[in-house]
Order: structure tokens, then C-alpha cells, then sequence
């Protein structure tokens, strides 16, 4: 078995846990970012088996408790380390997933230094747009969001946050995604 499947499958085993606050929306999102950074890195030249494994990874913590949610990002970069040790992945390798996860999030806006970095950020805000049903059901659902204005909302600055954090090859793959997504949560004709 690859090092990436037994990423896969530790993330898995971990997404089905109670503890696990996004219930199956947040392993869907995680297979999406899984898709789009793979296919990123194909097209950029980036190292397949790192960004695979930053992929699956990045949003771990959320599945461990919901206190790491507002920090996911960092804990993530910690459980990263403890599994890939675990795994005996190379130690320089550990060190660039470690800063991909640490630094994927939008709304904390930290330099993504690598390829690998700016992949799983392009990726985690890329999937935002190829799978809105899932944040209208984080909002109802895991926000218990009750009002659809609000719930829209939710979802249109979720969308507006991770576009901005979205590179300019990556918003050209996504453009019309982005722009369907407009018309759709602005609700005219």
C-alpha cells in the first residue's frame, strides 16, 4: 500500500468518528481538494505524492474535535507531523506538508512559500466552488444556520473569501463555476 493510501485511510477512519463536527460534508470536501490539487500539481510540476498527502491531511484536526475549527490549520500541521512520523516519511517532506496545511487557509492569509503550499490553497478554495450544496448544508446544518438570507450569506462570503484566495491560473480553471455560483446566490434573473 502506498504512503498516500494509508494517509487516505487514516483520514477516513477518522472523518467517520462522532467527534467529527462535519459530519460527511467534511470528508466529501477533502476528497474534492484531494481531486483539484492533484490535477494542480500534474499541471504545475509539483511533487504528486507531497500535495496528495497535504490534501488529505489539511483539514484533519476538523475531524477530530471542533474546538481546532477557528485553528484547524495549525493542530492540522501537528497531527501531520505525529502521523507521517509514524510512517516514517522523510523528515524534509514532513517539514513542507506541515507549512502547506499550516498556511492553506484564506482567511489567515500566510505566504505560501512552496509549490506544494500553493496548491493545497488553490485547491481547498478551488472546491468551495465545485461543491456548494456542501456548504449550504455546513451552514444549515453544522451552524444550524435557520434563516436562508442567512444561510446565503454564509455561503456567498465563504465563496467570496476563498475566490480571493484563489491564484490567477486557478481562478481561470474555475471561472465559470465562480460565475454560475453568482447568479445563483444573487437570485435574479
Amino acid at each position: 500500500m502506498s504512503i498516500v493510501d494509508e494517509v487516505r485511510k487514516i483520514v477516513e477512519k477518522q472523518a467517520r468518528q462522532k467527534s467529527n463536527i462535519f459530519d460527511v460534508t467534511g470528508f466529501v470536501h477533502v476528497k474534492k481538494v484531494v481531486e483539484i490539487a492533484e490535477k494542480l500539481a500534474r499541471q504545475r510540476k509539483t511533487d504528486l505524492e507531497m500535495i496528495s498527502i497535504a490534501a488529505w491531511l489539511h483539514d484533519y484536526a476538523t475531524f477530530v474535535s471542533k474546538e481546532y475549527g477557528d485553528n484547524h490549520e495549525a493542530k492540522g500541521a501537528e497531527y501531520a507531523e505525529e502521523i507521517l512520523n509514524k510512517l516514517k516519511y522523510p523528515r524534509d517532506k514532513i517539514e513542507i506538508i506541515k507549512d502547506a496545511i499550516y498556511c492553506h487557509r484564506g482567511s489567515k492569509n500566510r505566504p505560501k512559500k512552496t509549490s506544494v503550499a500553493k496548491c493545497l490553497a488553490d485547491a481547498d478554495a478551488m472546491a468551495h466552488f465545485l461543491s456548494i450544496p456542501s456548504l449550504f448544508y455546513l451552514a444549515y446544518i453544522t451552524y444550524e444556520i435557520k434563516d436562508v438570507k442567512k444561510a446565503r450569506d454564509f455561503v456567498r462570503g465563504k465563496l467570496s473569501r476563498s475566490w480571493q484566495k484563489i491564484s490567477l491560473d486557478g481562478r481561470r480553471m474555475i471561472q465559470s463555476q465562480h460565475d454560475v455560483a453568482e447568479i445563483i446566490l444573487e437570485g435574479k434573473i
